[in-house]
């Protein structure tokens, strides 16, 4: 029966420990990519015309959902709201950006890119954690059912 206390505090301490990995990981990869995408809100006019446009819709409408998918997403991940569906457009542009955009670059050129694109995927499977509002309202909507 001791044991059993033991290795259920156990569990419970690194379920702990988990989360605020889990927190820590997620506002470090949602502040800064917030902050680059901030860079490109600031910088939009001079951005809107030289901005690559590998998916064919126009430079300043690609600008536009890069800034939706850096910023957005970002506040989306460093609260914990739809964290795995807020992790897929990054994921996308962040795809984009290493294939397309910087295809034939030397691998220091896209190497942000794929690591970014690689943080998104292990954020995409590993969720929010507790310290989130998906942690919420999954116990809200667990109450009710």
């Amino acid at each position: 029966m001791e044991t059993t206390n033991k290795t259920q505090k156990y569990v419970e301490y690194q379920g702990t420990f988990t989360n605020i990995g889990l927190l820590i990981f997620r506002l470090i990869i949602g502040i800064f990519m917030f902050l680059h995408g901030w860079q490109k809100i600031t910088n939009f006019e001079m951005l809107s015309t030289v901005f690559p446009d590998p998916l064919g819709i126009g430079a300043s409408a690609s600008l536009v959902l890069i800034i939706l998918a850096e910023v957005g997403c970002s506040l989306l991940i460093i609260f914990g709201i739809f964290t795995r569906l807020a992790a897929i457009p990054p994921m996308f542009g962040m795809a984009v950006a290493a294939f397309m955009v910087h295809a034939n670059d030397p691998f220091t050129v896209k190497e942000i890119a794929f690591l970014y694109l690689f943080l998104y995927v292990a954020l995409f499977f590993l969720g929010a954690g507790k310290f989130s509002v998906d942690y919420l309202l999954a116990k809200h909507w667990t109450k009710k059912k």
